[in-house]
């Protein structure tokens, strides 16, 4: 077979057109790279060398009514992986060693706080000093993992609180999703409950952007001068309308019990003076990742710390509310201030049941204002089966009960204020009868309260029937040095005529100061004090203690709202502690008396 040969010209021809292609390769790969693929590969090459750190603002502080710090801020250091620098099988094994995790725990944080590969992921919050420098000494054995000086939430422990303040925590998926907020950035911090939560767009402020140049290897090599960063805005400081001398009064008053809540409140303007739900938790606790141990630990605590008991505690309000059936039938025309009904012989007949007033040697025959002075059922129970389950709801709710107060707080419970409708569907239009009014007439059955319902009612009756919105902040300062003051607006006013009011005001004063009052061991006779007391039925134990108080009657400017849970008689423990802060209050706008005399409890409702 004759062997196939290629003469001079023809090799010269194809080594040319070998050498042809191959530059007609390279210029289409020189095209591709500099022309089509220029503005991803120009990006990717900046990200390599660019690293974008987003800057923290600083979170507003918080003051009480007198200019002493609340909620302020401590610097930590946050410990965060950079994606794009990391490398497998090295980084997040020997860092899960150092922070003493599992690569598990640091895998999942990474995937939900991951915004891009070029950003630093928050992994550890507030980590030790010790731990940055071994950082610093062994960088080569965590490639890709920065960290950053942020600023943690500094909360005050043993003042209660946490029912108002909140905390802060990291924003989740669901966060944004809920929110229209773009600023809301995974791993950023955001208030999640309380005031952190209702005013988080102005305490917050609006993180900045730094550009950082690094080397192959991710080694820090100074600011990016060719881009511009943007400056952080601080948040607003808050004036709370809280007063920390009543709030530690109020720590220490429910101290020796197990559970309980407290409001006090200013009737002329609406602001809480001081608000405590027992027990409580630490809210620093959430400025880190919160270990699962303490998490069960809390969630199972039998006295349920995380409960805000003033905002969205149920309770029926027992006697404390009396002042409602009576105002309502005297509004309705059913009965006059000093009208007289059946005397009370320790219960009353109805059908074949026998409803219990709470004196069972029974108070005799009373007119409404002594009702209301000696806490008698029997005559409460007259008016309810005169107003009806419908007519008595209706006051209730012009009261301000059966919906939330509007207060600047997040998850506030409405309560519960029951009608004919709710009774049949309930229990079947034939499945109940008109005797169930009777339980709600004295502040019992199906109806429910919070204690900052009992406190908002309180106010308007010690206020002339107007109710101001209860809230908790006094003023705003914003970075920008514009402070705004917050006034009062008025919410509604109770649906009592001017006489109405006079004879519930007198009640008001008679349980305090009358000779048979259900709480006149509490009497000052330096100021004068009103109030209410209540004993509510508990199906889960002892019965609850309750008192609202209200001082000093001829101007009132306190409000005192107390609920002992399973505490008994409101007399012997709620009103005692009601007197202890209004105490407190008087003393500091008045001066101590010269002679300082133990509070004696009582033996009545």
């Amino acid at each position: 077979m004759e062997r196939f040969q290629l003469s001079v010209s023809q090799r010269e021809k194809l080594a040319l057109a070998v050498f042809a292609l191959v530059i007609i390769v390279l210029a289409s790969g020189l095209f591709n790279l500099q022309v089509i693929n220029y503005a991803s590969l120009s990006e990717q090459s900046e990200n390599n060398r660019l690293r974008v750190v987003p800057i923290t603002p600083r979170r507003g502080i918080v003051y009480d009514r007198e200019g002493r710090r609340l909620i302020d801020n401590r610097p930590s250091y946050t410990v965060s992986v950079v994606m794009a620098e990391r490398v497998k099988g090295v980084t997040l094994p020997n860092l899960a060693e150092l922070l003493s995790l599992d690569t598990l725990q640091i895998k999942e944080r990474i995937r939900r706080n991951l915004v891009n590969r070029y950003q630093p992921v928050p992994v550890k919050r507030d980590v030790a000093f010790e731990i940055i420098a071994v950082l610093e000494e062994q960088s080569r054995r965590f490639p890709g993992v920065t960290y950053q000086i942020e600023q943690v939430r500094n909360y005050p422990t043993g003042m209660g609180s946490e029912s108002y303040t909140g905390y802060v925590g990291e924003v989740s998926a669901e966060d944004r999703s809920r929110s229209r907020s773009f600023d809301y950035r995974l791993g950023s911090m955001i208030g999640k409950k309380g005031l952190e939560k209702f005013y988080d767009g102005l305490v917050r402020g609006h993180e900045g952007t730094e550009y950082i140049e690094v080397s192959a290897t991710g080694a820090i090599l100074g600011p990016y001068r060719d881009k511009s960063g943007v400056e952080a805005i601080a948040g607003a400081d808050l004036t709370l309308t809280i007063d920390l001398d009543l709030q530690k009064a109020c720590v220490a008053a429910l101290d020796t019990f197990c559970c309980g809540a407290i409001v006090v409140a200013d009737p002329r303007t609406g602001e809480i003076l001081a608000m405590m739900s027992y027990p409580s938790y630490d809210a620093n606790i959430f400025s880190s990742v919160i270990p699962e141990s303490l998490w069960q630990e809390i969630t199972n605590d039998d006295a349920h710390p995380l409960l805000n008991r003033p905002l969205s505690g149920l309770y029926p309000p027992g006697s404390t509310t009396k002042f409602i059936t009576l105002g309502a039938a005297i509004e309705e025309g059913l009965v006059g201030p000093r009208t007289n009904l059946k005397p009370c012989l320790g219960g009353y007949q109805f059908g074949n049941r026998f409803f219990k007033c709470w004196h069972l040697a029974g108070h005799g025959s009373l007119n409404g204002v002594e009702a209301i002075e000696q806490s008698c059922d029997v005559y409460m129970y007259q008016l309810g089966l005169m107003l009806g389950v419908d007519k008595l709801g209706e006051y209730y709710r012009k009261c301000g009960f059966g919906k939330a107060t509007g207060i600047d707080l997040p998850g506030e419970a409405d309560g519960l204020v029951p009608s004919s409708e709710y009774y049949n569907e309930r229990y079947g239009k034939r499945g109940w009868t008109k005797g169930l009014v009777l339980n709600l007439s004295i502040g019992q059955g199906e109806l429910l309260v919070t204690p900052l319902q009992l406190a908002q009612f309180t106010c308007g009756l010690a206020n002339d029937g107007v109710v101001n919105r209860l809230h908790l902040i006094k003023q705003i300062s914003k970075a920008t040095g514009e402070v705004m003051d917050v006034d009062p607006v008025q919410a509604f006013t109770l649906p009592f005529s001017r006489t109405t009011l006079g004879v519930l005001k007198e009640g008001l004063r008679l349980v305090v100061e009358g000779k048979h009052g259900t709480a006149k061991s509490i009497k000052n006779d330096r100021y004068s004090i009103g109030g209410k007391t209540g004993t509510a039925q508990n199906p889960h134990g002892e019965n609850h203690s309750l008192f609202v108080g209200v001082a000093p009657l001829d101007n009132p400017e306190i409000v005192v709202s107390v609920l002992v849970e399973n505490g008994g008689h409101g007399s012997e423990v709620a009103a005692p502690i009601a007197a202890e802060i209004i105490e407190l209050y008087m003393t500091k706008k008045i001066g101590p008396s010269e002679l300082e005399e133990p509070i004696v409890t009582g033996d009545s409702l």
